[in-house]
């Protein structure tokens, strides 16, 4: 079943849902980057969550979600943005995709054991002007927990995120989320059988595997309450590394130290944190962009 992206508002206007079926997306990080058990589940999440909260953007807009913590995974990165007007691209990387600890008491990944406790950064990047970066201490280091908590805290949107991940020694067997967000205006009753819906649902990736779909996510969760889809997109891998913006970053450097590359290298390489991509510039091309540096003085 294909990646997707499903946004739906109920019809009293209380409250939105946005759902993901994202299994594909977070196998193929899994094979990217070689990730352990634990890191697989880890980064799918934050993937995930990254992913659904894309659905708000605009434009050129780009969200990134970056988890720092004292854990064995030591941090992971997510980032999205829109490719067109039905597509959202989405990348992430562990710092240390090695990183795998024993499951936990109920026999799941212990995803908070290999995080660790840290913060949440949340950066929203648009087309003009600064950005706008948001930072909350992790609450348990489970992600969906700590994305939740940063809706609440950061944005003052009273949010239920569930994300996950479920996997077999042959690969990732589904993944995917929801995030439900209240609405001003809700009452209280509103939000309390919201609440109790989402404890009582059955978790997302017991339900992909068993075939559901992004509707069937939001009607599960929608239950009784007229639900009114908005946007549906496809998901997938997009990242945006090149060799331009690899020499834009060793122009950075300055001539002293690119001068020391070519002194001691016969050539420098750079591999992509995101895709694994390298690029590979000579001793010559590094000669060339010394050059730049001096016509510029």
């Amino acid at each position: 079943m294909p990646d997707r992206i499903l946004t739906a508002t109920s019809l009293d206007g209380s409250f939105s849902i946005v759902a993901g079926i994202t299994t594909e997306i977070v196998a193929d990080a899994q094979a990217r980057h070689d990730l352990a058990p634990t890191a697989s589940a880890a980064v799918g999440r934050l993937l995930t969550g990254s992913a659904l909260l894309g659905a708000s953007l605009k434009g050129r807009e780009k969200l990134t979600l970056q988890i720092a913590g004292d854990g064995p995974i030591r941090g992971i990165v997510a980032d999205v943005a829109l490719q067109g007007a039905d597509r959202i691209g989405a990348r992430a990387y562990a710092r240390r995709p090695e990183a795998d600890v024993p499951l936990n008491a109920l026999g799941k990944f212990d995803v908070a054991g290999a995080v660790g406790k840290g913060y949440l950064q949340v950066t929203r990047s648009f087309e003009v002007g600064q950005p706008y970066v948001g930072i909350t201490e992790l609450t348990t280091g489970e992600v969906g927990d700590d994305i939740a908590n940063y809706l609440a805290t950061s944005e003052q949107i009273p949010s239920v995120v569930a994300l996950g991940v479920l996997a077999n020694p042959s690969g990732i067997k589904a993944a995917g989320g929801i995030i439900a967000q209240v609405l001003p205006g809700a009452d209280e009753a509103t939000i309390a059988a919201l609440e109790e819906r989402a404890r009582a649902m059955a978790p997302v990736t017991s339900q992909i595997a068993n075939g559901a779909t992004v509707e069937d996510l939001i009607d599960v969760l929608g239950a009784n309450i007229g639900m009114r889809q908005t946007r549906a997109y496809a998901l997938e891998f997009a990242c945006t590394c090149s060799l331009e913006r690899v020499e834009r970053a060793l122009l950075g450097l300055g001539r002293d130290e690119l001068q020391k590359i070519v002194t001691e290298q016969q050539q420098t390489e750079a591999v992509c944190e995101f895709c694994k991509t390298a690029y590979v510039l000579s001793r010559d091309e590094v000669l060339g962009l010394i050059d730049q540096l001096e016509a510029r003085n």
